[in-house]
């Protein structure tokens, strides 16, 4: 039967998937260890990792298994971590002010890894939730109805000289305050700290997918919820011109690196950046991301080693220079493998 019927064709593209050699020949998207940064939750104290439920396989950790982890990463080929704090109840106020604490525990986190894994780059978020009692990413206004914008600013400002003095490479303000990036630009710089770079989260979305990183660091329960109503400030999800906008603000205003968050559900938004910038894109696949992969898997309904390795490759493919994700460890070891 296949003798009655032949095409007469001059292109047939599948002459280049033919074999393996062939398609990794004309393979256009590259994944590689160095693309990819580890975002790691430190807590205090000298306890055992505290596991994540929703995020299997991640847990918080004390400064000595934080450096420990840091070292192996680096072994993998990553060459970037972006630390977050989980800090206790107590030290939580509506000010967030344990944010600017000469002694906080992000600093020392910092101080430990750049210590024993120098040339790691190392970058925090500037934000206040993990400090506030209400959960929220700043100062709230007199009648608790709103953020702060301007008070928040100046708050972030001094957490930004503060980690740039423990040596991190990188501040990442995650606020998605008006004017933030210029600020901490001047604050940083009026310090003597021009080498510390500045990672905008230019287009972070008022996201559903948040939920199991506020587990990880307290805030959905310093708040009393998972769903913490923050689209006041951050983008509305059925914006796309808006991404543009707040990306000519953060070129302006002194961001070396631009990033949208979350990623797989905003290609098109990774993509658009990508094209109208000469700036580095980074893009955040953000747990709720990770979690949903994971849980698909145990079910049996994915393979989650493929589904890790695609929607990566599809992030990177939309344009992302960098990508921050929870798969970083065991996707660098793949890699390496």
């Amino acid at each position: 039967m296949s003798n009655l019927f032949k095409l007469n064709l001059v292109q047939r593209p599948r002459r280049l998937r033919r074999t393996p050699g062939l398609r990794a020949l004309v393979e256009d998207t590259v994944l590689r260890p160095q693309d990819l940064i580890a975002p790691l939750f430190v807590i205090d104290g000298k306890g055992r990792p505290e596991p994540i439920a929703s995020m299997p396989g991640v847990s918080r950790l004390n400064i000595r298994d934080l450096v420990s982890e840091c070292r192996a990463l680096r072994k993998l080929g990553i060459l970037a971590v972006a630390l977050f704090p989980s800090i206790a109840a107590r030290f939580k106020d509506e000010e967030g002010s344990a944010a600017l604490r000469e002694d906080a525990l992000i600093l020392r986190a910092v101080r430990a890894v750049k210590a024993a894994v120098p040339d790691l780059t190392v970058m925090t978020d500037i934000a206040l939730d993990p400090y506030t009692s209400h959960g929220h990413d700043g100062v709230l206004t007199p009648d608790g109805r709103d953020v702060d914008n301007d008070r928040t600013v100046g708050t972030l400002a001094g957490m930004s000289v503060l980690h740039a003095a423990a040596g991190v490479d990188l501040v990442a303000p995650s606020d998605m305050m008006d004017g933030r990036v210029g600020a901490i630009r001047r604050a940083l710089d009026a310090a003597g700290h021009e080498d510390t770079a500045i990672m905008a989260y230019t287009a972070k979305y008022a996201s559903a997918y948040y939920g199991p990183f506020r587990e990880a660091v307290g805030s959905a329960g310093a708040a009393g919820t998972r769903s913490l109503d923050k689209r006041t400030y951050q983008l509305n999800p059925a914006n796309r011109r808006e991404a543009y906008t707040e990306l000519r603000l953060d070129e302006a205003e002194g961001a070396d690196i631009v990033m949208v968050k979350p990623a797989g559900l905003y290609l098109d938004i990774i993509r658009g950046l990508r094209s109208s910038t000469r700036k580095p894109v980074a893009a955040y696949q953000v747990s709720g991301e990770y979690s949903q992969i994971h849980a698909a898997a145990r079910l049996g309904w994915l393979d989650l080693a493929a589904c890790r390795r695609e929607s990566l490759i599809a992030i990177k493919r939309a344009g992302a220079d960098m990508i921050l994700t929870y798969f970083a460890r065991e996707m660098a070891a793949e890699l390496k493998g």
